[in-house]
């Protein structure tokens, strides 16, 4: 993301974890740490996804350590796909090492906004969850999480109007039941393409107004 961007390998219960991690700017103490996660890992998604670099930007912005990492079996992460159990076990041994202790966030686009909630679940009554962002939540795809009550005031859910990988209708079922509210991007596709600024606007204001 940029040349401060640092290079990690953890260890997860598949092998080792490849992982970059963002400071905020000017040596200033972090709010916290964000853990992000990408997209489905076997349809081409990384930790260089554009909308998780987008996520960690707006992180980073609002003085937050950004951490972004590779599923198992994606680039130098070990292990085999495992349709999300496997990857949210990932995803809590990298906050395990990336954050033992203090405020969290976390972050997930497509599978990995859903991966993020089922990983929320046990961390929730164990951690200060400061902030959650689900971007185009693949809620048509896999068993999306039912959040927390107490973390909704805490979350922001995007999704893009015209989404045509994951149906805004589905996103919408799997809310309703919560009184979750989603912020629905008018005329967004599942990948913001020529939209990530604005989705970047979104998270850093609903960060801001969170701090």
């Amino acid at each position: 993301m940029n040349t401060q961007t640092e290079k990690l390998l953890l260890q997860g219960a598949a092998g080792r974890i490849e992982a970059l991690r963002d400071q905020p700017a000017g040596g200033q103490a972090p709010v916290g740490v964000a853990v992000i996660a990408h997209p489905h890992p076997l349809f081409g998604g990384t930790m260089d996804n554009k909308v998780v670099q987008t996520l960690a930007r707006a992180f980073v912005a609002c003085g937050w350590t950004a951490v972004r990492f590779n599923f198992r079996g994606v680039g130098a992460s070990e292990g085999v796909h495992d349709e999300g159990r496997g990857e949210a076990q990932d995803l809590l041994r990298v906050v395990e090492q990336v954050a033992p202790e203090g405020p969290l966030a976390l972050a997930g686009f497509s599978f990995g906004a859903f991966v993020t909630s089922q990983a929320l679940l046990p961390l929730w009554p164990a951690r200060d969850v400061r902030q959650v962002v689900l971007v185009g939540t693949a809620a048509s795809r896999f068993s999306v999480a039912a959040l927390p009550p107490e973390a909704h005031e805490r979350t922001l859910v995007v999704h893009g109007e015209s989404d045509d990988t994951v149906p805004l209708a589905a996103v919408m079922d799997w809310a309703r039941p919560q009184s979750l509210p989603v912020t629905v991007v008018p005329g967004g596709g599942h990948f913001f393409h020529g939209q990530l600024p604005l989705l970047k606007g979104l998270v850093t204001r609903h960060l801001r107004a969170q701090a």
